[in-house]
């Protein structure tokens, strides 16, 4: 038999056998399986944000951005403390995802056109919406943006605060002083020391750091908006499956306050409830969290551990808390004329 002949027969057999080996998949490299191999997530915060993520003296993180980060710890191993909180300026957030240093960045970071397509994150649903504001000294006599014509203004580089403040500055046609650091702390200190009238940023982020200046009552913040800012928090683009992990770990927490589902009850609710969307939503029926590769209970996991999004929200920002930031009508559940809304669990 010819060696052409030969081979032309062995064919068959050689394109069988290479069909049988598995190629690698998506599925496979997500970093879904990364981060369920090492027991453990690595978060992308702030770590100097009051409310959202600060550092204590004793290393403890608290907020509600690190409150997202403990909740998918939560879902995927019952427990909220298996993360590890890594700080991030604003300028090295993005990076830190893009090179696999953070799986998940929950660090009051808006959700724009430009980091969704070119610097290549995916983002989960709105965690607080919020507007760029300007904080001033109450002494100032400063009541408008016109007021700080040629004056000094501190803002934070690779920021959208940067770019809010030199637009709405043009349109208006009024010159004025940036002052720009990559670090939040010297920004703040730089405005504190009145080497700028003013200090612009999310209001959130003015209200919070008003906490941390000597005299807090001395300073006041602007009514106007110079933007809107829906921070939410972000993975890298590009895999589907971990960036759904952390999009349905987000709506979890939102649908829970929405059926009225908490922390206190959840335990009771899954064997009493006869509501199918609850019974879905922690796991007694259905397989949504294992169509996921996700424990099927994980929607009651993370109740459990961390409660539903008014609980965050009141646990780190509201009436009891030392920022006592009211809950405006924009981050009320949709079922109370808000934006807080969650697709089905079905």
């Amino acid at each position: 038999m010819s060696k052409i002949k030969h081979l032309l027969l062995s064919l068959p057999l050689i394109i069988s056998i290479s069909s049988c080996v598995a190629e690698p998949t998506a599925e496979n490299n997500s970093r879904l399986n990364t981060v369920k191999s090492r027991n453990q997530i690595f978060c992308g915060v702030s770590g100097q944000l009051p409310g959202f993520s600060f550092v204590d003296t004793n290393g403890k993180y608290s907020g509600l951005d690190v409150d997202i980060c403990r909740a998918v710890a939560a879902a995927l191993f019952d427990n909220p403390d298996a993360v590890e909180f890594r700080n991030l300026n604003a300028k090295e957030r993005f990076t830190a995802v893009q090179t696999g240093e953070v799986d998940l960045l929950s660090r009051n970071t808006t959700f724009t056109m430009s980091r969704d397509t070119s610097v290549g994150m995916d983002f989960a649903p709105v965690v607080f919406y919020d507007g760029q504001g300007m904080m001033v000294r109450q002494n100032s006599n400063i009541k408008s943006l016109e007021d700080l014509k040629d004056k000094a203004i501190c803002t934070q580089t690779g920021t959208t605060n940067e770019q809010n403040l030199a637009d709405q500055m043009r349109k208006r046609g009024i010159n004025y002083k940036p002052v720009v650091f990559e670090d939040v702390n010297t920004t703040y200190a730089t405005y504190q020391q009145g080497r700028c009238e003013a200090m612009t940023a999310d209001k959130s982020q003015l209200i919070s750091r008003r906490t941390t200046l000597p005299k807090p009552q001395e300073h006041i913040i602007l009514e106007e908006a110079l933007s809107q800012e829906p921070l939410a928090p972000a993975v890298a683009d590009g895999d589907a499956k971990w960036g759904d992990t952390v999009k349905w770990v987000v709506n979890t927490i939102i649908k829970a306050e929405e059926l009225g589902i908490n922390s206190q009850n959840v335990e009771e609710l899954k064997t009493s409830s006869k509501d199918p969307e609850i019974r879905r939503l922690l796991g007694v029926e259905g397989d949504l969290g294992e169509a996921m590769g996700l424990p099927k209970d994980f929607g009651a996991r993370v109740i459990k551990h961390v409660g539903n999004y008014g609980e965050i929200y009141d646990r780190n920002l509201g009436s009891k808390t030392k920022l006592n930031l009211p809950r405006d009508k924009r981050n009320q559940p949709w079922t109370k004329g808000g934006l807080m809304y969650s697709p089905p669990f079905r």
